[in-house]
């Protein structure tokens, strides 16, 4: 679980967080949402320490974040995987090496147990038979299976993805959102998802939380926020769906 208690943030005199408070549970895909400029992106980087906040804390299963030292912020890390708007994947090494790379740096696994925990992510993610491909020989679908192959080799106890299906199509994208889900109740972890996707929201948004102008302005399940009667949440929802349907219908015949 993590809670964000009473988080403000500021940056040169601008108030750009709005005293947050609300609590991530375990074993759910946790998802912030909001227009851009929200806030959403600063909140999530506060979260996993990225950006300290102005006023108030950041609290790992009741492990105050904000108060750690540098030795317990670096096992802290040991718990957390990552999975970036891009793959952010290693170029110059194979599919296998990047899932490995996390091991090689934080685990004292040899290479033998390194190369066959990163096996096991790959057939997670259905990518065994890719493990000595390049990055740029695979689809972008596949990097993002990839990179969360490479986020959960350590196991984390916290997983936190930015935007996970930037630049996917529908059809990929369902399949990331899928994967991120079943790996979020399988392993029990707590799993943070900053997006804009409507789609991720109604299919896996098991706790969102809508961010308006960097405050806490509606937090609810999927089955809850299309009939949420908060009038920012529905023009944002709406607006969303209005755009989609428009692109849709551009790119009919």
């Amino acid at each position: 679980m993590i809670e964000v208690s009473h988080v403000t943030k500021q940056f040169e005199g601008k108030t750009v967080l709005k005293d947050i408070s609300t609590i991530f549970p375990d074993g759910k895909t946790n998802l912030i949402i909001g227009r851009s400029g929200a806030g959403k992106t600063v909140l999530l980087k506060t979260i996993v320490g990225l950006l300290r906040p102005t006023e108030g804390d950041v609290l790992y299963d009741g492990r105050s974040f904000v108060n750690m030292d540098k030795y317990e912020l670096a096992m802290m890390r040991r718990e957390m995987g990552m999975i970036f708007q891009s793959a952010a994947l290693f170029d110059s090494l194979s599919v296998i090496e990047n899932v490995m790379f996390p091991l090689d740096m934080f685990s004292d696994f040899t290479y033998a147990r390194r190369e066959k925990r990163a096996m096991e992510c790959l057939s997670r993610v259905n990518l065994a038979d890719a493990a000595h491909l390049r990055p740029d020989e695979i689809s972008g679908g596949m990097q993002k299976r990839v990179a969360i192959a490479r986020a959960i080799a350590l196991e984390p106890r916290y997983l936190f993805c930015d935007e996970p299906n930037s630049g996917l199509d529908p059809q990929t994208s369902l399949v990331i959102d899928e994967l991120i889900s079943g790996i979020t109740h399988d392993l029990n972890i707590t799993t943070i998802i900053n997006t804009h996707d409507m789609n991720s929201v109604l299919g896996i948004g098991e706790h969102i939380l809508f961010i308006s102008d960097g405050h806490n302005e509606w937090e609810g399940t999927k089955h809850e926020v299309m009939d949420s009667g908060n009038h920012t949440l529905d023009d944002f929802i709406f607006a969303s769906d209005l755009l989609k349907k428009l692109h849709e219908d551009a790119l009919r015949p």
